[in-house]
């Protein structure tokens, strides 16, 4: 049997499409490095529902600016030190220590703090490996994905060479450190599809999007009149409920709450103001 080849070609790349889509910092890595070598702007749109994302944009909302840092590295406090930043305890801690953690409703509660060190396993992780890829990085979620389609579709019609853009749904994790794909992270990236499509209008041609975004675009379409339903029953959703966090996910289904659109700039998601 032939061995198959690795994703090191052209038949990953989706580089048929402006809009291209796939999970996680591996896959996505992949998407942006093949496109930062190509061509000259590549944008990833980080998604990561519950909830990294939605955390940055419950913080921007309030002017906080959150730096994404590593999940489990003990450098953190220091980092955050160094930074005058305030730094988020685990989730599961904060109930008990106080403070804030990897929890919208905290962050909602603290109100504007300045500077927020947010480890996450997922998105802070993906965020961060993608801007060293060379993307410029954007945090999405169902809170802001009509903000951030927007603010992608103006860079679209202000450049002479569009950039790519690459929707990252972050993903989970099961127990052995595999990607377990989050059906909220795809919805989010599909709503992010919708709202550029809606912006660009009849500039949107049938090849715009990848049949990846397609998929994403579907599901969102399917559940966008029932976002909180969906979520709340979701497999991400119901482990969140069943621990005791279920104002974590109702924040995360407030869908086109906010206007922000948080850019990753030298290591700091701040606000790029309304789309």
């Amino acid at each position: 049997m032939t061995e198959r080849p690795g994703p090191d070609g052209p038949w990953h790349s989706q580089d048929n499409h402006p809009v291209r889509l796939e999970w996680g910092p591996v896959g996505a890595g992949f998407l942006v490095g093949y496109a930062a070598a190509r061509t000259s702007a590549v944008i990833a749109v980080v998604v990561d529902v519950l909830s990294f994302t939605t955390c940055v944009s419950v913080a921007a909302d309030v002017g906080t600016t959150v730096l994404p840092y590593r999940w489990g590295d003990q450098s953190a406090a220091a980092f955050a030190s160094s930074r005058g930043a305030a730094l988020a305890v685990p989730r599961s801690i904060a109930p008990r220590a106080g403070g804030i953690s990897l929890s919208p409703r905290s962050i909602r509660e603290a109100g504007a703090v300045g500077s927020l060190v947010l480890p996450s396993p997922n998105g802070a992780t993906t965020a961060l490996a993608l801007a060293d890829a060379g993307a410029t990085v954007v945090a999405a979620s169902l809170r802001n994905a009509t903000a951030v389609g927007r603010w992608v579709a103006h860079r679209f019609r202000a450049s002479a060479a569009p950039p790519a853009l690459v929707l990252v749904p972050a993903g989970e994790r099961w127990p052995d450190g595999s990607l377990r794909p989050a059906v909220e992270d795809a919805w989010g990236a599909g709503g992010v599809a919708a709202a550029l499509l809606d912006s660009l209008g009849h500039q949107a041609g049938p090849l715009l999007l990848s049949p990846e975004v397609g998929l994403a675009l579907a599901g969102f379409t399917s559940v966008r009149d029932r976002v909180d339903e969906a979520l709340a029953m979701c497999s991400s959703g119901r482990e969140l409920i069943e621990q005791g966090y279920a104002e974590d996910v109702a924040v995360a289904a407030e869908l086109d709450s906010s206007t922000t659109v948080p850019v990753l700039t030298e290591g700091a998601f701040t606000s790029a103001g309304l789309a």
